[in-house]
């Protein structure tokens, strides 16, 4: 993105005219309470607290770490000591504030080397041009209609995510499926279910070994999916190296990732190639991808939390294969199946929405914030 100067009929001013940042607030997760106050990190909302350091609406930038990254948020907050936060908006808009920032590419100020971090001091005199506020007000009105259809669509997400988990875990777990009333429990299971291993229901594709020094982040090639990208469902890294057919992915695949937490979701970005460590599950015909999702979902929290590791926890084979999956009769089944898989299509399909709005928001951003586009 280019750097945020402003439009030329603006008026000249420096960064701090703009927002007066200060050093957020260290706390450890042990020290954190239950609590609905949020910690923002360097790369984000992190954790929740019961007490506020900042009133908001507020945007914080991290410090150190994912160096220059822009958050906002409406209510109060903890920035943690990672972040740089906005103690005083000067009176502006403080969603333009967010937007502004973004163009300014401040990852370009790491004055700390090996670990990046970024100083106050070096970018409070950075000359911009600053808006009348009732300019402010509109452009961010426009850029923030694309981040409310964004949320509204998480929240769907979330929702339709919820049913599908409730429906599993009323029929699969606690087996107040349809007709329960009338069927006996024998071995541990209602009568004409069956108990069967992942791997006579499913198959996993294991990812590619690709080069990383072929790795680019100006779209040659074909989009890599990596761990870090599992939990968002799309990706910025490409490569121009081949891999065997099979490593290519289309939306709507269920992915897992098999180091850290072990984080599962649908693809949602389109034709890309599957790196190592991160795994495909494919249905062999009668259990659904989309039921297979939410099947998997307490047996891969179980291994998260017994399997150890010296630095970072590995999933492989050996474990999944562990994992036994409990089945009913046919007509069961497929009505599971189906209410599933509709909810992994809309799901996926939002998802894709999402991404076509970001899309869009970050082409406008530029054009209004350099005065390309009059408001």
């Amino acid at each position: 993105m280019t750097t945020y100067l402003g439009a030329k009929h603006w008026k000249p001013a420096v960064l701090q005219d703009l927002i007066h940042l200060q050093r957020g607030f260290d706390i450890t997760k042990a020290q954190q309470k239950e609590g609905d106050v949020p910690v923002f990190s360097s790369s984000g909302l992190s954790s929740w607290h019961d007490e506020a350091k900042a009133h908001g609406p507020g945007v914080i930038i991290g410090r150190k770490g994912t160096l220059g990254s822009v958050h906002y948020c409406e209510g109060d907050f903890w920035p943690h000591d990672t972040t740089l936060w906005s103690k005083s908006l000067h009176g502006n808009n403080a969603r333009f504030v967010y937007y502004a920032l973004k163009c300014l590419g401040l990852e370009r100020f790491n004055v700390g080397g090996a670990n990046p971090t970024l100083n106050r001091n070096h970018i409070h005199g950075l000359p911009i041009r600053l808006p009348e506020r009732h300019v402010q007000d509109d452009i961010a009105s426009i850029l923030s209609a694309y981040d409310e259809l964004i949320e509204n669509n998480r929240r769907r997400i979330a929702l339709l995510e919820e049913a599908a988990r409730m429906l599993y875990r009323e029929w699969f777990v606690h087996f107040r499926f349809p007709g329960h009333e009338h069927v006996k429990i024998t071995g541990g299971l209602p009568e004409g279910w069956e108990r069967r291993l992942l791997f006579e229901e499913a198959d996993a594709t294991y990812g590619h070994a690709f080069k990383s020094e072929l790795f680019n982040e100006t779209a040659e090639g074909v989009p890599v999916v990596r761990i870090r990208d599992v939990p968002n469902g799309t990706s910025n890294t490409w490569t121009t190296e081949e891999a065997p057919a099979d490593r290519r992915l289309a939306n709507g695949d269920f992915l897992i990732g098999m180091d850290g937490d072990f984080h599962m979701n649908f693809w949602a970005g389109g034709d890309a190639w599957l790196n190592q460590r991160v795994t495909r599950i494919g249905s062999k015909g009668r259990i659904g991808v989309g039921l297979l999702r939410f099947a998997l979902e307490r047996p891969i929290k179980n291994l998260n939390e017994t399997i150890t590791g010296t630095t970072v926890k590995h999933l492989g084979a050996k474990h999944l294969k562990t994992i036994d999956l409990v089945v009913p009769p046919a007509p069961l089944l497929s009505q599971a199946n189906e209410f599933c898989e509709n909810a992994r299509g809309a799901a996926v399909n939002l998802s894709i929405q999402n991404q076509q709005l970001a899309q869009a928001r970050e082409l406008l951003l530029p054009r209004l914030m350099n005065g390309e586009i009059a408001i």
